[in-house]
Formats: C-alpha cells, sequence, structure tokens
C-alpha cells in the first residue's frame, strides 16, 4: 500500500498541471498544497498584468483612448524614455500629438511577454499606413493593478534585411506539446547562460552549447545561422569598450527577453532589448531592437 505522503505528493503534481502553476514539491507534505496555491496565484496576478497592459496599450496607440491613463497608471509614473519627462502628462501629451499628427497611425504587437511583475510587448509601430515604421520593445512594471514604471528601446525598420527576414516575425517551429510545468523555468536557464556566457564570460563556445541549427536570425545586420552570429560577437569583444550590463529578464513560456545595456565604443552605449526563443533546450531563433542612449534625456531616470 502506497504511503499516504505519496499520494499528497501526487495531488500536487495533479493540482500544478490543472492550475497551470509552477510545481513546487515540498519536503513535507504539509507545505506542498500551499507552495502550489502561491504559484498559481502569482501565475494569475502576471495572467492579469499582461492582460491590463495589452489591453490599455491597444486603446492607447490604436485608438488614442486618454482615459485609460487616469484610470491604470499611477499618478507618480516612472519614464525611462529619454524623449518624455516623468509622469501621465507627458504620456497624454505624446498620445495626443501622433493622433493629431498620423490620424491613421496604428501599432501592431507581436509579443507579449509577461513575468512577475512586469510586461514586455515587441511591436511595429507605424505611423503613415505604407511605410515600415518603428519596431519597438515596451517594457513595463504593474504595482496593484496600476502602471508604475516604463522602459523602451526603438528602431527604424529598414527595407531590407541580411536574413531577409523581417524583424517581427516566428520562423521557427511550434513546439508539439510544451511542459506547462517547466517552459519558462527551463527556457529562461538556457537563455540566461547562453547570453552571461558571452557577455560576462566572452565565451563564444556558448554557442556550440546553447544554440541549434537552423537558427533564425531577425537582428537587420545579419544572415540566419550561427556562423554569423559568432564572427559578429567576436568583433564586439575586440573593442576594449566592450562591455554588456543585465538590467532585467523576462521570460515567458518559450520566449526570453533580455534587456541590457552594450557599451562597444568610447560613447554612451546602447539600450538593447534581444529575444530568445528556446526550444527543447536549445536556442533557435533571435529578435532584437537597438537604441543608441542619447546624450540628454528628458527624465533623470536614465534608460535602464
Amino acid at each position: 500500500m502506497k504511503s499516504l505522503t505519496h499520494h499528497r505528493r501526487t495531488l500536487a503534481v495533479i493540482i500544478a498541471v490543472l492550475t497551470g502553476g509552477a510545481l513546487l514539491l515540498a519536503t513535507s507534505p504539509v507545505s506542498a498544497a500551499p507552495a502550489v496555491s502561491r504559484a498559481t496565484a502569482a501565475g494569475k496576478q502576471t495572467a492579469a498584468n499582461k492582460a491590463l497592459v495589452s489591453y490599455v496599450y491597444d486603446e492607447l496607440f490604436n485608438k488614442g483612448n486618454l482615459a485609460v491613463v487616469d484610470r491604470y497608471f499611477r499618478t507618480d509614473y516612472i519614464q525611462h524614455n529619454p524623449t518624455l519627462p516623468d509622469g501621465t502628462a507627458a504620456l497624454k501629451g505624446l498620445i495626443s500629438g501622433v493622433r493629431s499628427a498620423y490620424p491613421k497611425a496604428s501599432s501592431h504587437v507581436y509579443q507579449v511577454l509577461a513575468e512577475g511583475n512586469l510586461v514586455l510587448l515587441h511591436s511595429n509601430l507605424i505611423l503613415e499606413p505604407g511605410t515600415k515604421g518603428t519596431a519597438v520593445v515596451d517594457i513595463f512594471r504593474v504595482d496593484h493593478g496600476k502602471i508604475a514604471e516604463h522602459w523602451d528601446a526603438n528602431q527604424s525598420v529598414p527595407d531590407t534585411t541580411a536574413s531577409g527576414n523581417d524583424m517581427f516575425s516566428t520562423l521557427s517551429p511550434k513546439q508539439p506539446c510544451p511542459n506547462p510545468l517547466g517552459t519558462t523555468a527551463e527556457s529562461e536557464r538556457v537563455a540566461t547562460k547562453f547570453f552571461t556566457t558571452l557577455s560576462q564570460d566572452r565565451d563564444a563556445s556558448a554557442f556550440d552549447r546553447y544554440v541549434v541549427e537552423p537558427y533564425y536570425q531577425h537582428n537587420t545586420q545579419l544572415p540566419n545561422g550561427i556562423t554569423a552570429a559568432k564572427a559578429l560577437f567576436d568583433q564586439f569583444v575586440q573593442s576594449p569598450y566592450f562591455n554588456v550590463s543585465i538590467k532585467r529578464v523576462v521570460a515567458d513560456g518559450d520566449l526570453v527577453a533580455i534587456h541590457s545595456h552594450y557599451t562597444l565604443a568610447n560613447d554612451r552605449g546602447l539600450a538593447v532589448v534581444d529575444i530568445f526563443r528556446v526550444l527543447k533546450g536549445k536556442i533557435v531563433e533571435h529578435w532584437d531592437v537597438i537604441q543608441a542612449v542619447p546624450e540628454t534625456s528628458a527624465n533623470d531616470n536614465s534608460m535602464f
């Protein structure tokens, strides 16, 4: 006859699977259920944050609905976009100005990632129909149902890319039957280990250990494949100014976004968001948005 502890552990596994929560097995059967409950509650809050930010973003950039600013943003809203000061008045002014100058402006969101209190949107902002527009990554921090802080990076979309891929689409195959208990954690582990091995250890063998062909590339200057990416990295590390400071990571399912401050020359550096897709423990696709850090800013918060 199986032990009571075994049955309770089995029950904890079933609950986690049914709720989509993270499985936290405890040494004591008494603490297993509360651990799963906390993970489930955290997962629901993260999902609520994702829904909130997605709704607000659409209302602002596609409909020009300024009412959502008063309802869903904190009055002491902290801004890291260097063209805007803190507070909600500047945000309203931005939206009003864009809608007035470009009444047909729209933004299409391609990827939404949420982890903890952070929500990241990867989008294509088009001010005038028929133009390529701008690739944008916005990161929002949500605090008790209100958007409290914002970072972003913006890059003009070129007419052509070295790979022939656009900056937004997903080209790698869908993963059949992803594991709901381990996908996000495993993806984050693989992507951050790859990134830190490159940026902190300066070890190009990270490509051999963590990336697999076909490696789909959305960086506008790189063709597909590991060889080109490795060659670019080798150029980076030759610079005496090379430094990468990781600021935040947002992982969601098979996608992992890393927001960093790159320094490659004697200047203020680059605000970069790299997004990696991880399938079966290997990185298979990469997107990025890169913006030079300007000399001056309308706020005192830096871009990071």
